[in-house]
């Protein structure tokens, strides 16, 4: 099976991914495509209708707040990342309701479940970065998507890395949603995730 991503076409998709690769580096903008790709794959099978472009755009850019020209001193990464992706987003000239819901997704990837009725791209958000980082709900996909999606899109040590940015995140901030992930056994987590079998 070739993974051919049915990546949104659209000039906003195409600017958020230049944008997402001029700031993140190979692991983490990759971690931002695979997560788009589980939750658009993850919305395919479950037949959750949702705004692609929307998702796509909040998908690549939901890690920038983790990012050093992008990392608050004061705000979780999620509330930095959500403000990038509103100033981003004007610039595209989205209305200011479409804006809002952009930094909304991001911000909401790292609370508490929120549910596909509650808000369907923010949870298709959830479910991308779980399978990716933890590997939450892994074993529902197919193992052809998944070794295609990571042939396409390799994960180049994404883990290791990964934990090291949200333990930063942790101390700094200690009373960030990293840091109560961190504290609930995140570095077990990333190491058992099977994407890295």
């Amino acid at each position: 099976m070739t993974w051919t991503p049915h990546l949104p076409d659209s000039d906003a998709a195409r600017r958020a991914f230049e944008i997402a690769s001029e700031y993140a580096d190979a692991a983490l903008l990759n971690h931002s495509v695979r997560s788009y790709a589980f939750g658009a794959e993850y919305a395919r099978q479950h037949g959750l209708a949702h705004d692609a472009e929307l998702f796509y755009v909040s998908a690549l850019l939901h890690d920038l707040g983790l990012t050093a020209p992008f990392d608050s001193h004061t705000l979780p990464f999620e509330e930095a990342g959500g403000h990038v992706a509103r100033v981003f987003t004007a610039g595209l000239g989205w209305e200011p309701a479409r804006r809002a819901r952009a930094e909304e997704v991001i911000v909401l990837h790292m609370r508490d479940g929120v549910t596909a009725a509650e808000d369907v791209e923010s949870h298709l958000l959830q479910v991308g970065t779980s399978a990716d980082v933890s590997g939450l709900r892994v074993p529902d996909f197919d193992p052809a998507f998944r070794t295609a999606l990571l042939a396409a899109h390799p994960r180049l040590g994404f883990g290791p890395s990964f934990l090291s940015l949200v333990e930063d995140q942790a101390a700094r901030k200690p009373t960030c949603a990293a840091a109560a992930y961190v504290a609930g056994g995140a570095a077990k987590r990333i190491a058992a995730n099977p994407l890295d079998a």
